[in-house]
C-alpha cells in the first residue's frame, strides 16, 4: 500500500494572471489499519507505514497512545528527532529550492552531510555545512541567535532571488496545541484549529532557514525535541514537531483496542483546499505561461507537501 499519496495542482492563466487555482489531495486511508489493534501494536508499525519523518511519526503516536491510557509519553530521542528535521531542511534548502530559483543545487554538499549523519559526527559536519554552503558565516554567527547570509553562499543568493539579502532572525518554536485538536477530535464539530500559513513565498524560505538554524542549535546543545500531549479516558492526541510544520496523532482506545485514529499532517492542513496557495500567489502578474508556473511551482514548495505532487498551469 502506498501510505504517501498524491497532489495535483491546477490553475489557468491569461492576461498575465492566475484564475482556477485548484487542489486535490488524496490520501490512501492508512489509519485504517489500526483500527482493532492494540496500542503496542500501533506503535510498532505507525514508523514502517509513515517512513518519511518516521521518528517525528512514532513520538506523536506513543504521546498520543499514553495520552489516552492517562499516562505521560515515553521519553523521545531528541538527537534523531533533531537529525530527521535537518534532513528534510537540508534537502529542500540544499537541493529543491535552488532549482526552483533557477540556480545550482548543492547535490555534494548534501551527500557528504548525510554520509556524516549515519556514520557519525552530524553535529560538526552540520555546522560545517552551515558554514560553507548555506550561510557563508562562522557558528558563533548563529549560535547567538541570528545568522547572516552573505551574499556570496548559497542562502545569500536565493535571498537575492526572493529580494533581500540580510539577517535571519531567531526562530520561534511553533506551538503544541494538543488540547484544541482533542476537542475537535472528540466532538467532530466546527472546523480544526487554525495551522499557521506563510504570508509568502519569501517568508516561507526564510522561516526554513531559522528552523534550520535552529535544530542545528538544537542537536548541538542536545535539547528536548518538542512533544505535547493531552488526553484521558481512552481519548488521546500526540503532537510534535517536523520540518514541514506541526504533526497531530489522534487516537480512541475501547477496552484495550484502538476504535478510531487520525493523522493529521502538515500537508493535509496546508492543502485541504486551495487557500493556502492563493495567498501566496495573490495580485501576482506574470508575462507568460511558463513564468506562472514556476510561481505556482514555488508556492507549493514554500507549504512543502510531504508526497508527489504535479502541477499544471493551462492558457484560459
Amino acid at each position: 500500500m502506498n501510505s504517501v499519496g498524491s497532489l495535483s495542482v491546477a490553475a489557468r492563466f491569461a492576461e498575465g494572471r492566475l484564475s482556477g487555482l485548484s487542489v486535490q489531495l488524496e490520501r490512501p486511508p492508512v489509519a485504517k489499519l489500526f483500527i482493532g489493534q492494540r496500542p503496542e501494536a500501533v506503535a510498532r508499525t505507525v514508523p514502517y507505514l509513515y517512513t518519511l519523518c518516521a521518528h517525528a511519526q512514532g513520538a506523536a503516536c506513543r504521546g498520543a497512545l499514553a495520552a489516552a491510557a492517562g499516562e505521560a509519553p515515553p521519553p523521545a530521542d531528541s538527537a534523531a528527532l533533531w537529525a530527521e528535521a535537518l534532513h528534510e531542511h537540508f534537502w529542500r534548502l540544499l537541493l529543491d529550492w535552488p532549482l526552483a530559483l533557477g540556480l545550482p543545487q548543492a547535490k555534494d554538499a548534501f551527500i557528504a552531510w548525510r554520509g556524516a549523519r549515519t556514520g557519525g559526527g552530524i553535529v560538526a559536519a552540520t555546522a560545517a555545512l552551515l558554514e560553507n554552503t548555506l550561510l557563508g558565516c562562522p557558528p558563533a554567527a548563529w549560535q547567538e541567535g541570528e545568522a547572516t547570509a552573505v551574499p556570496s553562499s548559497l542562502a545569500g543568493r536565493c535571498l537575492e532571488r526572493l529580494g533581500r539579502v540580510g539577517k535571519v532572525a531567531a526562530f520561534e518554536t511553533p506551538p503544541l496545541t494538543p488540547g484544541d485538536w482533542l476537542a475537535y477530535w472528540r466532538t467532530e464539530g466546527g472546523s480544526p484549529p487554525a495551522t499557521a500559513r506563510p504570508a509568502s513565498v519569501g517568508a516561507a524560505w526564510r522561516a526554513r532557514l531559522r528552523e534550520t538554524v535552529a535544530a542545528a542549535r538544537a542537536l548541538e546543545s542536545g535539547a528536548a525535541y518538542p512533544v505535547a500531549v493531552a488526553g484521558g479516558d481512552g481519548w488521546g492526541v500526540g503532537q510534535t514537531l517536523t520540518a514541514r510544520g506541526v504533526l497531530t496523532h489522534g487516537v480512541r482506545i475501547v477496552r484495550r483496542r484502538v476504535a478510531a485514529y487520525r493523522v493529521w499532517a502538515p500537508t493535509d492542513c496546508h492543502f485541504a483546499d486551495a487557500s493556502g496557495l492563493a495567498v501566496l500567489l495573490r495580485d501576482g502578474t506574470w508575462p507568460d505561461g511558463a513564468a506562472a508556473k514556476r510561481a505556482v511551482e514555488q508556492a507549493v514548495l514554500a507549504l512543502d507537501p510531504c508526497l508527489p505532487y504535479t502541477v499544471r498551469v493551462n492558457d484560459a
